[in-house]
């Protein structure tokens, strides 16, 4: 192959448009090779989950499409990276390997191998942000260290936030091999469930970056002016669903900043609620600042108090949980919508992480590890803030003593009844006053309504006072910082 050429490892970035990586391939080189390398044991011990590859299988088949659009195909290889790396560059004759950084600690630690086994051979190699605002290391306090609390980190970030470029153009053109190189076929990576439990997926979702892009536009023309007034309210579509995309890369959160600016512009009325669309953006940017800082975090409470916790760990509790048996209908339809979907609204996760964590006392990494196997945003970063802020073990958790009571938050959050009706449809004919609450109801009205309790609908698992009242006794036991030990 004459002239130069640069090979572009795709990962987590599955974009063509505001891709640092390969917009520098293209600028620095006469020919490029894009390649997909699937390894998921270098991700261990948290390698995709199924609804994670669904998403990826529809991703990589829209990437690739986009890629032959602009005249290369995407290459797929299995098998370790850095031997699978090397093979295709010697194959290709490249001279260089370009990729976007990746931040999850088993990742940075096979990147890092891959950087120096291949320079250490001669070939040159650079890596570049494309997921985040900030590198995690970006963002100090003013005594040089991490931040633990939101709202100073976002401070900071804001800014520095003018200071962000303009998202890059898709490139025109791209050059590739002259002559074919061998792929693998998508199907070969095994990525599609083997039981059809995806089959509302399709139907709901878009993966790709003209999906994630549709999105975006969709949510900044119906929704945006009013985020701040409905963003809590699962029983509305007023939440902007691009965590799916922005985890895999189809979409990067500076080009979802500059729309939401763009939409102040537009809609001057609509400030307040960008601004808190922004903040969003702002969390996800948190989250993987914590995880760079703190990449024991996963595994463990950051809060190392949590060590000692007290769990009451029950598997047929935690089976209850997942399968949205608990007689507490906000939970239960929320388990119950991510199942069907492979996504909850993001107050709905915090109700059912509530409930597990506090009123069932069963371990917030049992959580976690359901909501990544079934979400389609799972993501080490954000999956972990969300779950030890909920168990207020981790940074800028909420308070244990906060404990979310999921009558009355489904009482404000979905004043309709909606949602409920929506995942529930055996009590679709209980009466607004006891659809939130079915074991307070008279039996009278329970029987017009076809619910018989135990049989077509749960029984509360656990007594709300009482296990609140258990777990603040539980929490009582860890109060006090572990006293330093001495020699």
């Amino acid at each position: 192959m004459s002239g130069t050429t640069t090979l572009v490892w795709f990962r987590r970035d599955l974009r063509l448009s505001d891709n640092p990586a390969l917009t520098a391939a293209v600028a620095d080189s006469d020919h490029v090779v894009a390649v997909y390398v699937h390894a998921p044991e270098e991700e261990s011990p948290w390698s995709p989950g199924a609804a994670s590859r669904w998403w990826l299988h529809h991703s990589l088949t829209a990437f690739d499409a986009s890629l032959r659009r602009k005249g290369v195909a995407l290459t797929l290889r299995r098998g370790p990276a850095l031997s699978t790396l090397l093979a295709l560059v010697r194959e290709i004759g490249a001279s260089k390997v370009v990729w976007n950084r990746l931040y999850d600690p088993a990742t940075v630690a096979r990147d890092t191998a891959v950087k120096t086994g291949l320079r250490d051979l001669g070939f040159e190699c650079e890596s570049y942000n494309a997921a985040l605002l900030h590198e995690p290391w970006e963002i100090r306090t003013g005594q040089g260290g991490p931040y633990r609390v939101f709202t100073p980190f976002w401070r900071a970030c804001q800014m520095r936030l003018d200071a962000q470029p303009a998202p890059l153009p898709a490139p025109r053109r791209l050059h590739g091999p002259s002559q074919p190189i061998d792929s693998l076929a998508l199907d070969e990576l095994d990525l599609l469930p083997k039981i059809p439990w995806d089959a509302a997926f399709a139907k709901l979702w878009s993966p790709g970056e003209n999906g994630a892009h549709q999105r975006l536009e969709k949510f900044c023309g119906e929704w945006l002016g009013r985020y701040d007034e409905v963003r809590n309210r699962p029983d509305l579509p007023a939440s902007s669903r691009l965590s799916p995309h922005l985890h895999v890369g189809e979409i990067s959160p500076r080009q979802c900043l500059v729309a939401a600016r763009n939409a102040i512009v537009e809609q001057p009325a609509a400030a307040k609620s960008a601004d808190s669309f922004i903040r969003e953006i702002g969390w996800r940017e948190f989250a993987y600042h914590l995880l760079h800082h703190y990449p024991h975090t996963p595994e463990q409470p950051l809060d190392e108090r949590f060590e000692r916790f007290p769990w009451a760990e029950n598997p047929g509790l935690l089976r209850a949980w997942q399968q949205g048996r608990t007689g507490f209908p906000i939970v239960d339809a929320g388990l119950r919508e991510l199942w069907t979907t492979g996504f909850m609204h993001n107050r709905v996760r915090m109700i059912v992480a509530s409930l597990l964590t506090k009123n069932l006392r069963q371990p917030w990494l049992a959580g976690a590890r359901w909501f990544w196997d079934t979400l389609v945003d799972a993501d080490l970063a954000a999956n972990t803030l969300g779950w030890q802020w909920t168990a207020g073990c981790g940074a800028d958790a909420a308070p244990f003593f906060r404990i979310f009571n999921p009558v009355l938050q489904a009482e404000r959050y979905d004043p309709a009844r909606v949602y409920i009706r929506r995942w529930l449809p055996e009590l679709t004919q209980l009466p607004d006053k006891w659809i939130q609450r079915p074991w307070e109801a008279p039996a009278a009205v329970l029987a017009q309504a076809g619910v018989t309790l135990g049989q077509t609908y749960p029984h509360p698992i656990v007594e709300l006072p009482a296990s609140r009242d258990a777990a603040l006794a539980a929490y009582a036991t860890i109060r006090q910082p572990v006293a330093p030990t001495h020699a």
